[in-house]
């Protein structure tokens, strides 16, 4: 089989793969992101194993947007679709489609990715690693640029995590699925019977490691009311572990208060 410009997979969500409402948990679609990625570098030949023996090489995740007009359940099945745009000096683009049954689209996602040197974690340029795409695809999932997060308000400390083995993945740093649970582990239970985000951005800025200490921090009064900043910051050196905002929906008429 030849090397295909887009990547489409089916998944069905498992009871693993929901919540307490028994939708989706944004961490599992994070982590059927992050999947289907895998496949699709592999077979465009720049997979992970690919690069790591020949290019002494790791794939980074560094930012991700989700946009999500609606959740799908247990036991649904969902059509995911990928392709990358064409690379840039230092940074990978990807997106996504997410599709239900019907072939409604009911996510979109775009994300960026960099390239480490696996000894130095050194960022390498694209070109240090020979990838072949079959055709330029200008089409985008989301309209917007992954930039900077600048969160408005006064940061409060939520809880503390110390980071686990379990916790670890591949390269050998915390997970970026990880980290999902850790920002929706800074509201209680009634809030998310109340309230669910149709948008998510993480910007991953620094790597965490086993025994690590992460403080989460939620921004309280910011000016949109429907908007919420959590941020990482590892307790051993003060640097910021990532910062992501959350764009709310109430489930429900009420006005959304998560930052009360």
């Amino acid at each position: 089989m030849g090397s295909l410009a887009k990547l489409s997979n089916r998944y069905r969500i498992m009871v693993s793969d929901v919540d307490f409402t028994k939708k989706l948990k944004l961490s599992a679609a994070f982590n059927y992101f992050q999947e289907i990625a895998g496949l699709h570098a592999e077979n465009l030949g720049i997979g992970f194993n690919t690069i790591e023996q020949e290019y002494g090489s790791v794939w980074v995740l560094t930012r991700m947007r989700v946009d999500i007009t609606k959740y799908p359940v247990w036991d649904e099945e969902v059509i995911i679709e990928t392709w990358p745009l064409t690379p840039g000096k230092y940074e990978f683009e990807r997106d996504y489609l997410v599709k239900d049954s019907e072939g409604e689209i009911i996510a979109r996602a775009a994300s960026l990715w960099v390239i480490l040197d696996v000894k130095t974690r050194k960022l390498k340029r694209a070109t240090d690693i020979a990838a072949y795409f079959p055709e330029t695809i200008g089409e985008r999932a989301i309209n917007c640029p992954l930039g900077k997060i600048k969160p408005i308000g006064e940061p409060e400390v939520v809880y503390k995590r110390v980071i686990g083995c379990s916790d670890i993945d591949i390269n050998g740093h915390l997970n970026n699925s990880k980290y999902i649970d850790f920002i929706m582990d800074c509201f209680t239970m009634e809030q998310l019977k109340k309230y669910q985000a149709n948008s998510i951005q993480v910007n991953y800025l620094n790597e965490a490691f086993p025994g690590d200490t992460i403080a989460l921090y939620k921004y309280a009064g910011a000016s949109e009311t429907n908007r919420v900043y959590v941020e990482g910051i590892n307790e051993k050196n003060g640097s910021t572990v990532f910062i992501a905002r959350l764009d709310i929906t109430p489930c429900n008429p009420s006005p959304p208060t998560l930052n009360k």
